[in-house]
């Protein structure tokens, strides 16, 4: 018995704890910030159009949203969600948070968060090179496979089975063809801009699963093997017929 009470006083202290903590858990504010359009860089610089986001307890009913000391804006029903354009707020440091209120009278106020309204040629300052590293790769993309491989056909035997490699593989829309795809290969959507290395053809490509690719090996080496017999002349033929025969 004196073993037993003890245990039933652990128990009973540690399902207060929990139901404490799921209380407070439920009595807490959170915010979060979204950006719409704009910029959101470096040490918490922003300039544009972003959301402040609240949740919390069920029984919310009320959220006021605060840039520093000044009250932007205020949410009545879910989703608890203001949207708000840093250029209509002086330049600078600020703190952003909101205060909620629920229906039994709790007044409840969120975490902060620091941001930095900046303008927007500054924001262009962060952009312009970060586009202009984007379309450097895309061009690089494009071209580098595009000159290492000008001229060069490759030989490969019909049906032979190809190693893909980490870029993947696609069929040929000319000659269909299975073949591996570069690394650099240029992105179209879906697609992929890429030269055939047996037809030298380019095209836009879509990667293909293994067992497609496999397919497209076999139909290949039907192809080939129907072409040779199409090809026969008559004595090869007979030969080829008498061959078959021994077998039989």
């Amino acid at each position: 018995m004196k073993k037993i009470v003890p245990a039933l006083f652990l128990a009973l202290t540690l399902t207060l704890l929990v139901v404490s903590a799921s209380f407070a858990q439920a009595d807490t504010l959170h915010l979060s910030m979204t950006r719409d359009w704009g910029y959101g860089g470096f040490n918490n610089d922003i300039q544009g159009t972003f959301s402040m986001i609240v949740t919390g307890p069920d029984n919310l009913s009320r959220v006021e949203y605060y840039i520093d000391e000044t009250k932007i804006g205020e949410i009545t029903a879910p989703p608890y969600r203001l949207q708000f354009v840093t250029d209509n707020y002086d330049l600078g440091n600020h703190i952003l948070y909101a205060i909620g209120f629920t229906s039994d009278g709790q007044e409840l106020k969120s975490n902060e968060i620091a941001a930095t309204f900046v303008t927007p040629q500054s924001a262009g300052k962060f952009i312009f090179p970060i586009l202009i590293i984007l379309v450097v790769a895309v061009l690089a993309s494009a071209l580098v496979p595009m000159l290492t491989s000008r001229g060069k056909l490759v030989s490969l035997p019909m049906g032979t089975e190809r190693k893909y490699g980490l870029g993947g593989g696609a069929i040929c829309s000319k000659c269909h063809r299975p073949f591996a795809l570069p690394l650099l290969a240029m992105n179209l959507g879906f697609s992929k801009l890429a030269r055939c290395p047996y037809c030298g053809k380019w095209g836009a490509v879509r990667i293909q699963s293994i067992a497609k690719l496999r397919e497209a090996e076999r139909t290949e080496l039907k192809q080939a093997k129907g072409e040779q017999i199409a090809t026969e002349t008559e004595e090869e033929k007979l030969k080829r017929q008498l061959d078959n025969s021994k077998f039989q």
